[in-house]
């Protein structure tokens, strides 16, 4: 394919280096904020799962804000909201794929920082969460995930599943941030 008449080969392969070198200069800018994102997210919601086992009993309500913003312990063996309380493993393994696609698939695909800072949230509440399912109660790979965070009458919580929210909304902020930088462009 080198010796394609016209050179159009030798473009093409300069286009895929360059390509490349964009990939590789993304992946180092954003690679640090997505790794120390999503080891703060990680370790914050552990100190706080320490902290709330430490100090409070299952079923014990700490109220914050009256009735309406309290802590109260939980064991989660399910997803949010306590669904597929049967299916730990299931959640277990979709958590840590996600974790390793995170570094794998995404972070060379990150464009922008918006992007990135929702994915890195997604990423540490999944950590924050998985760990707890890889080395709590009852037992390796079904371990029930520690909820603490109990507002209203809706579900309860912890860090992680806040980071998880927080970025999803942030990461479709990036991506819809990124869809008008290019509609600009293309304007211009």
């Amino acid at each position: 394919w080198w010796s394609h008449p016209g050179g159009r080969c030798h473009w093409q392969f300069r286009t895929v280096i360059s390509n490349n070198m964009k990939v590789a200069t993304l992946t180092r800018r954003y690679g640090r904020l997505v790794v120390t994102v999503t080891l703060i997210v990680a370790v914050v919601d552990q100190i706080a799962k320490t902290l709330v086992l430490a100090n409070m009993s299952p079923g014990e309500k700490v109220p914050i804000i009256g009735d309406w913003f309290r802590f109260l312990l939980t064991f989660n063996s399910g997803a949010a909201f306590s669904m597929g309380e049967n299916a730990t493993w299931v959640f277990t393994t979709i958590q840590l794929v996600f974790i390793v696609a995170v570094f794998t698939y995404f972070l060379p695909r990150l464009t922008n920082r918006w992007s990135a800072v929702g994915v890195a949230l997604i990423a540490g509440g999944a950590l924050g969460n998985v760990i707890d399912r890889l080395f709590r109660a009852p037992g390796f790979f079904v371990g029930h995930v520690v909820d603490f965070i109990s507002v209203g009458n809706f579900a309860i919580f912890n860090i992680a599943d806040s980071a998880i929210t927080v970025g999803v909304v942030v990461f479709i902020i990036g991506v819809l941030r990124e869809e008008n930088e290019e509609k600009e462009e293309q304007e211009q």
